[in-house]
């Protein structure tokens, strides 16, 4: 019976994750207030969540393997495309990284909580508003292929807002790209790239950090989890690449508005 209901909880949480990782709506935000709501906590549901995040990113690999396939050996050859694709990816990758590290804790011991994500859920929706009417107009670069350092250190740098729960990596990948010139679908594509050293990196870290001791139970909750998330991911991803080739981001800040005025709403004390 504790495992039937550990492996409930679990799909629950892998489904949230599936949905969300990509999404502009901050899933280590949706995660800790799921996690708060139905008492998924401890060592393991910590290293549960590193397992489905791994699930998430493989939906990516498979989604946009032969750009990565390609990429990736034409980086290894030295050759000018793959450089020029991947160094900008890893320029990207260094404000978040190096900040990341340093207040890895203190962010964890102050913002990990459901009204600091509540507030970040409505400071993020408002900037996506505003960000993206102001860039409306602008001429704008549809090709990640030719993304400028300039460009990766303005996007590098707006990433680290995703390390306050809540304001989501994706949204704030994406809205650094439109304050450097990129077009939603564009910032978007490049904010996948760049979800992948991320996250592996951070996956990886939690990983080899970890002390959870694993049962038979455990591993097959992880197991299950780590399919729910990669099929949920796969899904979702696909039909939000397709969205915005029509839609604007605004349909997601007003989901963030309701989402986060309801978290703050229940949880302020």
């Amino acid at each position: 019976m504790e495992l039937f209901m550990t492996l409930i909880k679990a799909i629950i949480i892998s489904i949230v994750e599936g949905i969300t990782e990509f999404l502009p709506v901050s899933s280590t935000g949706h995660m800790i207030i799921v996690r708060d709501f139905i008492k998924f906590d401890g060592a393991f549901s910590n290293l549960f969540i590193v397992v489905i995040q791994l699930g998430a990113i493989l939906a990516i690999v498979v989604l946009f393997w032969k750009k990565i396939y390609t990429s990736v050996i034409s980086f290894l050859k030295f050759e000018k495309e793959g450089w020029r694709f991947w160094i900008p990816v890893f320029i990207a990758i260094i404000p978040f990284g190096v900040l990341g590290v340093l207040f890895k804790d203190k962010i964890e011991e102050i913002l990990f909580k459901p009204l600091p994500v509540g507030i970040a859920l409505v400071v993020g929706a408002i900037l996506m508003i505003v960000l993206e009417k102001r860039t409306r107009d602008k001429k704008v670069s549809r090709d990640i292929n030719h993304v400028t350092y300039k460009q990766a250190i303005i996007i590098g740098i707006a990433q680290c807002m995703a390390l306050w729960p809540g304001m989501s990596r994706s949204a704030s990948t994406i809205m650094g790209g439109w304050i450097a010139g990129l077009s939603t679908y564009a910032a978007t594509e490049f904010s996948f790239f760049l979800a992948l050293p991320v996250m592996v990196g951070a996956t990886g870290y939690e990983l080899v950090t970890t002390s959870v001791e694993l049962t038979a139970s455990n591993i097959i909750v992880l197991i299950v989890g780590f399919i729910t998330a990669f099929i949920v991911a796969l899904i979702v991803v696909d039909k939000f690449i397709n969205y915005l080739k029509k839609k604007p981001m605004k349909v997601f800040a007003i989901y963030r508005l309701i989402v986060g005025g309801i978290i703050i709403a229940l949880y302020i004390r």
